[in-house]
């Protein structure tokens, strides 16, 4: 099973329009919607007219650009930013002291999501991967059951020992209460058109979710292009390279 997501729906006009017009061509299967956001109230009115699968992008690093959010979770969003972006190794810590702050802003973006799309998300994962933040992680803060993104796969000797070992960690807690494919790639690292056989012939034997963010020029364009289709129309017939990762 391939699972092709496009990230960032609402978070920009141009992030929505580009999004919706890969789905329309069948060239996405599904996409995380950002709320609070510039185009947030936009993009779910056309995504739902659309009928394309709908997922939670928890954001917890960029500001809330929406004309009017809730002065507590402005503030609330605000001190977690501050303390994601202090460093890229920031996720990798609990912060005791922002326990109530993590919760309470997914809770206000979980509750925006449903008003705007009159369901539950189809699926969680987080901008930038911040879902994945230690605290997120610890706390339980995604309901048990759900969707939700893993970490990324890599080929042999792509990262440290260190670095494959920590995320083995974390995905083997996640596995403990929610549902993952058991493979997660970006196409922005899988242009190359044998890297992307490579992984449309991994999905026969195993759940593989592929990540794009559609205005991204050089994604979209490969995303529209006759290439592109003729690499994914291959998904059924058992051709392509073999693709090993750890």
């Amino acid at each position: 099973m391939l699972i092709f997501n496009a990230d960032d729906l609402g978070r920009l006009k141009a992030a929505t329009d580009t999004t919706l017009a890969c789905h329309a061509a069948k060239r996405i299967t599904s996409t995380s919607a950002m709320v609070f956001m510039a185009d947030s109230e936009r993009a779910a009115e056309l995504a739902l007219a659309s009928g394309i699968d709908v997922g939670l992008h928890i954001n917890l690093s960029e500001r809330l650009t929406a004309g009017s959010v809730p002065a507590q979770l402005r503030e609330y969003h605000d001190r977690i930013c501050r303390f994601l972006k202090r460093s890229k190794y920031a996720l990798l810590f609990y912060n005791p002291f922002l326990v109530k702050e993590f919760r309470f802003v997914f809770d206000a973006q979980l509750a925006e999501f449903i008003r705007l799309y009159g369901r539950p998300p189809g699926h969680f994962d987080g901008h930038q991967h911040m879902h994945l933040a230690t605290n997120m992680v610890i706390q339980n803060i995604i309901p048990a059951g759900q969707r939700v993104r893993r970490n990324f796969s890599f080929r042999p000797g792509q990262k440290s020992r260190l670095n494959r070992a920590y995320r083995g960690v974390v995905d083997r807690r996640l596995a403990r209460r929610y549902r993952l494919t058991d493979y997660f790639f970006a196409l922005s690292s899988n242009l190359e058109h044998t890297k992307l056989r490579a992984i449309v012939a991994l999905s026969r034997t195993a759940s593989v979710e592929l990540m794009t963010h559609a205005w991204n020029q050089s994604e979209f364009n490969w995303l529209m292009s006759d290439e592109y289709a003729g690499v994914m129309g291959d998904a059924g017939t058992g051709a392509g390279a073999t693709l090993k990762c750890q």
